[in-house]
């Protein structure tokens, strides 16, 4: 999962970072980092909670670069 798919995965849910935050547990100055690249990289586990969170919310990822409604 790249930021970029991050960010349009919570556009198509109309998610805030916030939102995606709660719903990974993480803090979050976490999915901000991650979604601004301030941060080279941010742990597989945070990742790993982030794309659960979305894909738990009916995303699916797709072509290593785009991201859908299932």
């Amino acid at each position: 999962m790249t930021p970029a798919q991050c960010r349009a995965a919570r556009a198509l849910l109309d998610w805030t970072q916030p939102r995606l935050a709660d719903a990974a547990k993480l803090g979050l100055s976490t999915v901000v980092d991650f979604e601004k690249q301030r941060r080279h990289t941010i742990s597989e586990d945070a990742k790993t909670a982030i794309r659960t969170a979305i894909e738990a919310a009916g995303i699916e990822f797709i072509n290593h670069s785009g991201v859908r409604l299932k």
